[in-house]
């Protein structure tokens, strides 16, 4: 019988860590598709017309950051405090309340939730990432949010992994990263800890 993709995932974090760092989009929530069409709506308004791949290869990154990077790629001028405005807009409206889990990796959480000390890191909006984790019905397990704006500098440097070790009282060698995205697993090893790509299944 094939191995879960919960008991693999519990295999492959069995190591002596004291907390748990989880990425939200696309590593608890299975919402890149819809966080992708509101990328893409909302450039529309404008006129822009970008490759959606490019919302995938910057996972992880402020939203803001993103646009400036299309904004670069594609010789446009979208205003970045704006188009995040309305791009949180659209995907409130259209998307936010049909999220499902990542269920191997929304129970792993649930599983560890009082052993281990829990965070979420993400790059999205912190309105939008505690409504995620409400309607995946995990907010009261999460200790700790560090969301958008919350540190200077966001995924793929490590500022971010390093302020949720720093307010759950946990040094970075003992935090445990799971992640979906290179941006996400480049700031988790800039901080010096170890992650999982629960996409891949596999550990680094």
């Amino acid at each position: 019988m094939e191995q879960s993709k919960f008991d693999k995932l519990c295999e492959l974090t069995a190591g002596d860590y004291q907390a748990f760092l989880y990425d939200c989009d696309g590593t608890l929530a299975d919402n890149m598709a819809a966080h992708t069409e509101s990328y893409v709506d909302a450039a529309k308004e404008h006129n822009v017309i970008f490759d959606p791949a490019i919302i995938d290869e910057l996972a992880g990154w402020p939203i803001a950051n993103v646009v400036e990077e299309i904004n670069t790629r594609y010789n446009c001028s979208l205003v970045p405090a704006e188009f995040k405005v309305r791009k949180a807009a659209i995907f409130a409206d259209r998307y936010l309340e049909e999220i499902k889990p990542v269920t191997h990796v929304v129970d792993h959480l649930k599983a560890n939730a009082g052993k281990k000390r829990i965070a979420v890191v993400s790059g999205g909006d912190t309105a939008a990432i505690e409504r995620t984790l409400e309607v995946l019905g995990i907010r009261e397990l999460v200790e700790v949010l560090v969301c958008a704006g919350d540190t200077e500098r966001g995924k793929p440097y490590p500022d971010p992994f390093l302020r949720a070790a720093e307010l759950l009282g946990v040094e970075p060698g003992k935090c445990l990263v799971f992640e979906d995205g290179r941006p996400g697993v480049q700031a988790a090893e800039a901080a010096g800890m170890h992650w999982v790509r629960v996409d891949q299944l596999k550990f680094g």
